[in-house]
């Protein structure tokens, strides 16, 4: 496929009406021209006397591979000899010749001719010289006057660009379809996912009191929903549409950056859940209870550093290490269930309560036989490379 949308292992569609080019002056438009007609179907080109000869180099370089067009084109010294066996000939000109034919457009020419073409019989469009097109007498040997409409004041058409116009004519005409539509990768969402997402829609912007004042809550609703309606949206654009707004409601997830709070913010909620809730999981009841899964959203900086260290690094990437999930009632750093390894990360100022949080953290993992690696915050900002080092060496002795 050296072009874009040539495909030379598709059938090349042929046949339809001659275009029949009178003493066409340069040799870049007839190229063109076979371009423009192995676009849309056409095949039969003939020439009557090109002011610089044939065959042409130019038409070749313009023809931007359509050669079996140009290979194929019929050489005429007359008009007479190019037309004698046609029974229907359409005369292409942008000028009043003042006379009694039939005047119409491309898609009326194409309609005209596409019967004709299935009946059998030979139908042509002939189209005359740059410099002042079809000449009065040319034009009284046709059957029908093709014009098109076009601005009066500027009304002098390229050759080939007036060849293109016809010949897409005639494909639609001749039924041609669009060689491709929209893929359907995803049918048609049904009322009750649409009524699902209004509800968590509609639920997330009462939280912000999106819907004021209070007494055109049912309007806007009314309105949102429309909105959504009109798109027709698929089965995956209410997915996604889903997931955009729980996004937006919960914050961001996972070890990227980003979520509610900032590094020095999650670092004071890490301070919260030891102090307060011991550093246990939330499914306790208590004034920490969901605090753990919103420092999982909201790393501070040393923890976003060292999770993306350890995830780019191939040396831990069979090692099974996850971020912040429960050991039995406390929540890990990171944690290797297959190594029983926990890396502990510990900030630079913890107060006491923290402290000794953390010291019986450490003692319930070690009575089961975990291995605790302790990291400290300064060394992930400091040397990250050489702190992935020792975490490595820690965990190849441990194996070993």
């Amino acid at each position: 496929m050296p072009g874009a949308g040539t495909d030379r292992t598709k059938e090349w569609v042929a046949g339809g009406p001659a275009v029949i080019l009178v003493e066409p002056q340069l040799g870049e438009n007839i190229g063109a021209t076979a371009r423009a007609m192995a676009n849309f179907g056409l095949s039969q080109l003939r020439l009557v006397r090109p002011r610089d000869g044939w065959p042409s180099v130019q038409a070749k370089r313009s023809a931007s591979g359509a050669d079996r067009i140009l290979d194929e084109a019929r050489l005429f010294d007359t008009l007479e000899e190019a037309i004698a066996d046609c029974n229907f000939l359409f005369a292409a000109t942008a000028r009043q010749h003042d006379q009694a034919k039939p005047v119409v457009g491309a898609d009326e020419a194409a309609r005209l001719a596409v019967p004709r073409v299935v009946a059998g019989e030979t139908v042509a469009f002939m189209f005359g010289r740059e410099r002042n097109g079809l000449e009065n007498d040319e034009v009284g040997l046709a059957d029908a006057i093709l014009t098109l409409p076009i601005n009066p004041a500027f009304a002098s058409l390229n050759l080939s660009h007036a060849v293109a116009v016809v010949a897409y004519e005639w494909l639609k005409a001749s039924g041609g379809q669009l060689p491709f539509s929209m893929p359907e990768k995803s049918s048609l969402a049904p009322k009750e996912q649409l009524l699902a997402f209004f509800a968590d829609l509609e639920r997330e912007l009462d939280r912000i009191e999106f819907f004021r004042p209070p007494e055109k809550h049912a309007t806007m609703t009314v309105n949102l929903r429309n909105i959504v309606t009109r798109m027709r949206p698929t089965q995956q654009d209410i997915h996604t549409l889903h997931g955009i707004i729980l996004a937006l409601a919960e914050g961001r997830k996972g070890p990227a950056k980003g979520g509610v709070l900032d590094g020095e913010e999650a670092a004071v909620l890490r301070v919260l859940l030891a102090e307060h809730g011991n550093g246990r999981v939330p499914s306790e009841q208590g004034p920490v209870r969901g605090l753990a899964r919103l420092l999982r959203r909201n790393p501070t900086d040393a923890e976003r550093a060292l999770w993306d260290g350890v995830v780019k690094d191939r040396r831990f990437a069979s090692l099974g290490f996850k971020r912040q999930v429960p050991v039995g009632p406390h929540i890990t750093d990171l944690v290797s269930f297959p190594l029983r390894a926990v890396i502990d990360l510990v900030p630079g100022d913890e107060s006491a309560e923290a402290k000794a949080a953390r010291a019986e953290k450490r003692n319930w993992l070690a009575d089961r036989n975990y291995r605790i690696i302790e990291v400290r915050d300064v060394e992930v900002e400091n040397d990250l490379p050489q702190l992935l080092d020792r975490l490595n060496a820690a965990i190849l002795e441990n194996r070993d």
